[in-house]
């Protein structure tokens, strides 16, 4: 039996160290829920975020409950298992054998410094048909209505959350929802940054604009948007932006069927 954590303070040691700003925001209480098996005292945890289930951190002790937990009214198509280390992954890869490992980027999170004139450029280099506009109640809606769009603000259940505690750039072409630059989470100081483009206008520095203009609105609310790669592609505009990479961590994405 797997229970939510009440007391962070029980499995925040089994995270110690672990520079993931899913984990901060479930540890802080912003977002997110703790899982432990019950009846013990936590020696194995997973930290995932609210609505979609997709973002999964396991730590301490590997245990295949935990690997295998869903709640149950909420059992995403694909999720993202991220073990803290080898023994997480074998048993990550011996519950899923169907599950892919992949590689994602880490950035640093501290001590950076981004150049507001340079990331002012990036974000003013659009066509005179595409416009930067901040993603609010009718752009929400819209970000939802499209499978390339909807993680910019899946995480906040509602407009009127993420009006709160959500934050997001947008590009319109002629008035069409083509990229965006959101928050993908929110944790005390910052945001996890997330960036997508309709498929038919990628490679147009759309991504590019569009994720300048967020960090240079979370600067100006003294945020820190934190930038976590999924592939090389991801890395290289990271870097473009003003990050620094700082490591290579393995990762099991996982289709779950009934």
């Amino acid at each position: 039996m797997i229970q939510i954590v009440r007391s962070m303070a029980s499995v925040a040691p089994l995270f110690a160290g672990w520079q993931e700003t899913i984990i901060w925001s479930c540890l802080q209480g912003e977002m997110g829920e703790v899982y432990a098996p019950v009846g013990e005292a936590p020696v194995s945890a997973l930290a995932t975020l609210d609505v979609t289930q997709q973002a999964r951190r396991a730590a301490g002790e590997p245990r295949e409950e935990l690997v295998r937990f869903l709640p149950p009214s909420r059992r995403p198509d694909y999720h993202i298992l991220v073990p803290q280390n080898e023994g997480w992954a074998r048993c990550i890869a011996g519950v899923y054998p169907q599950a892919r490992r992949v590689t994602r980027y880490a950035t640093e999170k501290t001590g950076m410094l981004f150049d507001r004139t340079r990331l002012a450029r990036l974000a003013a280099r659009l066509s005179p048909s595409d416009q930067l506009c901040p993603v609010n109640t009718t752009l929400y809606q819209r970000c939802l209505a499209s499978p390339w769009s909807r993680d910019l603000v899946a995480q906040f259940p509602t407009p009127a959350v993420f009006a709160r505690r959500g934050l997001g750039m947008a590009v319109l072409r002629r008035g069409r929802l083509v990229a965006g630059a959101a928050s993908y989470s929110r944790y005390r100081g910052g945001i996890e940054v997330e960036v997508d483009t309709h498929p038919a206008c990628r490679g147009q520095g759309l991504a590019t604009a569009a994720s300048a203009a967020l960090l240079l609105a979370c600067l100006d609310r003294g945020l820190y948007p934190s930038w976590d790669a999924h592939t090389r592609q991801s890395l290289a505009l990271a870097e473009k932006l003003g990050y620094r990479y700082s490591h290579a961590y393995p990762a099991y994405e996982v289709a779950w069927t009934p």
